[in-house]
């Protein structure tokens, strides 16, 4: 019975392996013959109904038949394999094509030129949470209650109470002083959120690099000295390019002031890149207001510091010569390529 049925299948796979020409023919039927519920599996369970002699030859039997299909079917794949053209044989052993990847993003370009040149002057890192606490973002800093940077309008606030996306990278400053004693020398560089419509100047989300330092005789003339030495190198390391200092009034730092740098394109006389003021603002800063190192539990009397922070956006946009701060987010290679 059982050498019957084997004879039977055995005709069968092999009139079907003799018209197979593919591999997905070839695959198909060895699923059908020896797959875990295929025509094979299937015989050998209906063995344990049989008499102990019936076994024994049908098992045989059973085993003939495995071994041929098996080896009819590596002789079928090694025909078939043969057959195919090299234009279609694929061989994972190959190098692939090279792939088109643009170059550094402006973007993280500027941000690593920034955190190297104050590194190299001796700067270190410091880190933040960017769903910051009305606290840290706000209060620590001086900022009074009343403020219309507090106003919803500028600040993208969350459904927890005094929990907000932070607006500046400042308050890392507050939380850095809360856990380690002065002096303090270090940036905080990260991303930061307003509720700005998106337009060519204005985005939602932006990077800001916020500087910090704190010891005893620390002077505004410091602070002039250290940033004009990160304007001379971030860009381009010019020696000859020039900077000043106009007053201003940030609620953390006094007193205050703008640092410009003069146009490049027309030297200062004034022009459509500088709006014809010859000159163009690459960042705030000022000296530590005394309030902030109250908040933080530094006696102002003994520590004196000033603070400073930029816009990534604003440098690259100067450093390239990039009019439109949407095409750092368009993920257009046309774009990114050039750098």
């Amino acid at each position: 019975m059982i050498a019957d049925e084997c004879k039977k299948i055995k005709n069968n796979f092999i009139d079907e392996i003799k018209n197979c020409s593919e591999a997905k023919c070839l695959s198909d039927i060895k699923i059908r013959y020896l797959g875990r519920k295929g025509i094979v599996s299937s015989l050998f369970k209906s063995i344990s109904s049989l008499t102990q002699e019936e076994r024994k030859t049908g098992g045989r039997e059973l085993n003939l038949l495995k071994e041929h299909i098996e080896k009819t079917v590596r002789e079928k794949e090694s025909e078939l394999r043969q057959k195919v053209s090299p234009a279609s044989f694929f061989d994972p052993t190959l190098t692939g094509e090279k792939t088109d990847i643009p170059g550094n993003h402006p973007l993280k370009a500027v941000m690593n030129s920034i955190i190297y040149i104050f590194t190299a002057m001796g700067f270190g890192i410091a880190y933040g949470p960017e769903i910051e606490e009305n606290y840290y973002n706000f209060t620590a800093l001086n900022f009074p209650e009343n403020h219309p940077a507090r106003d919803m309008h500028d600040t993208l606030y969350l459904k927890e109470k005094d929990t907000l996306l932070r607006t500046h990278t400042s308050p890392v400053q507050i939380r850095t002083m809360e856990k380690h004693a002065p002096p303090y020398k270090f940036i905080a560089p990260g991303k930061c959120y307003r509720r700005d419509t998106i337009d060519a100047s204005h985005s939602p989300v932006f990077h800001q690099v916020e500087g910090f330092m704190v010891d005893r005789d620390i002077s505004f003339a410091d602070l002039k000295g250290v940033l004009d030495e990160f304007a001379r190198r971030i860009f381009e390391g010019s020696q000859d390019i020039k900077t000043r200092f106009r007053p201003s009034f940030f609620p953390f730092t006094e007193p205050s002031a703008e640092m410009d740098i003069m146009c490049s394109i027309c030297r200062g006389k004034g022009c459509s890149s500088c709006s014809g003021k010859g000159w163009l603002e690459i960042l705030g800063a000022g000296m530590v207001d005394p309030e902030v190192f109250r908040y933080c539990k530094v006696d102002p009397d003994k520590w004196q510091g000033f603070a400073f922070g930029m816009g990534v956006e604003r440098i690259a946009m100067l450093k390239y010569g990039i009019s439109d701060m949407r095409l750092f987010f368009q993920n257009d290679l046309r774009f990114l390529r050039q750098f």
